[in-house]
């Protein structure tokens, strides 16, 4: 879609201060560096960064134009509009183009899970429907923005990811996205540092109802605090968790399970995905899909890069699930895996953005997994000052656990101990960077 100036003004109160151009339609580009001829410049700022520095390199690639929120421009700019704020005024253009397309737009939130369910979403309502999703996690402000800038005019389903670092975000994206539908994974203890609190959190996550169209729906782990925070939504709830869940199947890539009498499968291991797969389900009704169409988007579901991303590697099976961690979502993982796989190593590595909880959180991570059976014959190896505490309270009852201060040191430990058939499960949080353990080993290994 291509604004005018008419609907650049209306949608951002822009004020026009200069015009000598003869193009009567444009779109915008954030980045100088994939800028094309005929586009406005939109500079945003941040902290250690001000994309107004860069007008004249924009409009010497080609930009027609830019928006300025000082007093300076470049002389060879065609067009130039004046604004406050130029990621308030991304984010009033892509509410624009989202209201004139008017796709059904659907807002996940949570403290884990919301990527994944997004993908899964995304796998049922695409059987149907043309639908847009938002890449990968670009899940803040302006990748809400981009994600609505690229939607093609012929979408009927949007997805919009929304995650947050505090109070107030959520909000800001659904005042913006104006969702018809929203889906609440979790309120764990991710960002609790940031947060302070399990209330703070699931507030937080919460917001996302304040803009939802009452005629929508809300749809969420069964959950306490949430059900407090979104009390003042007066439309419909949906609330569920895995005790609404049958689980009939299993296997290594694959899980069976029962819902509301009707049977489902996914090519993948885990029951915090099948969770997930429940609002899928739900969304699919409530946009009048049938079984066999919801069926069929469940099964062609696929993980995205580091979300149990499963490899060989001399012999080895490396499953790698560090694309990031926190205490809900390492205790549900580790679980799965130790339930699915014989010769079990688990490779754990520091959790972040845990704040003043970061030790008591990391150790009942420790004593959830000292009580599963299936850890006494598993082996632990810890990453990191913080993992190491999972570790010593494993030390009781895990065959074996053993504490590395980096990813070399670990890669070196595999190499000269871990024969072929085992299988590793790799869990971290992305800061850890656990990927370089791979790397090491497919260079490196020695068997």
């Amino acid at each position: 879609m291509k604004f005018t100036i008419e609907e650049i003004c209306a949608a951002t109160s822009a004020e026009v201060i200069k015009n000598n151009t003869d193009i009567r339609d444009f779109t915008f580009s954030t980045d100088t560096r994939t800028i094309e001829k005929g586009q406005i410049y939109l500079p945003l700022k941040g902290a250690s960064f001000d994309g107004e520095n860069f007008l004249s390199q924009a409009v010497d690639k080609g930009a027609e134009g830019c928006f300025i929120t000082k007093s300076e421009y470049p002389e060879n700019a065609k067009i130039v509009f004046k604004v406050e704020d130029t990621l308030k005024t991304y984010m009033q253009l892509a509410n624009y183009k989202r209201r004139k397309l008017n796709p059904i737009t659907v807002g996940i939130t949570g403290s884990s899970g919301k990527t994944t369910t997004k993908e899964i979403v995304y796998s049922v309502l695409s059987t149907k429907f043309k639908t847009h999703k938002t890449f990968s996690n670009h899940n803040n402000e302006i990748g809400f923005c981009q994600t609505v800038m690229s939607m093609p005019e012929d979408t009927e389903i949007l997805i919009i990811e929304m995650g947050m670092r505090g109070l107030g975000e959520i909000e800001l994206l659904s005042k913006y996205a104006e969702p018809d539908y929203a889906v609440i994974t979790n309120a764990g203890s991710a960002h609790i540092g940031r947060l302070g609190s399990l209330d703070n959190i699931a507030k937080a996550k919460s917001e996302i109802v304040k803009f939802l169209k009452p005629e929508g729906a809300l749809i969420s782990q069964t959950n306490d605090r949430i059900k407090k925070f979104v009390s003042e939504f007066k439309g419909q709830k949906i609330y569920h968790d895995l005790n609404d869940v049958k689980i009939l199947e299993r296997q290594p890539s694959y899980t069976k399970f029962v819902y509301k009498e009707k049977e489902y499968a996914l090519n993948v291991e885990g029951d915090y995905n099948v969770d997930n797969s429940v609002t899928a389900i739900e969304l699919g009704y409530l946009l009048g899909m049938n079984y066999d169409e919801i069926k069929n988007g469940l099964l062609s579901y696929k993980p995205i890069e580091k979300r149990w991303e499963a490899q060989e590697i001399n012999g080895i099976k490396i499953i790698n699930d560090s694309y990031n961690a926190n205490p809900e979502s390492m205790k549900a993982s580790v679980s799965t895996f130790l339930q699915l796989y014989k010769n079990p190593v688990v490779v754990l590595g520091n959790m972040g953005e845990l704040g003043d909880y970061t030790d008591e959180l990391h150790k009942c991570v420790g004593k959830y997994l000292s009580t599963l059976p299936e850890t006494k014959t598993a082996k632990f190896l810890t990453v990191g000052e913080y993992a190491k505490e999972i570790g010593e309270i494993l030390e009781k009852s895990a065959e074996f656990v053993k504490n590395f201060e980096n990813n070399d040191e670990v890669s070196e430990y595999i190499k000269d101990n871990i024969d072929a058939g085992t299988t590793i499960f790799l869990k971290a949080s992305r800061s850890m960077k656990f990927e370089e353990i791979i790397g090491k080993l497919e260079g490196e290994v020695k068997l």
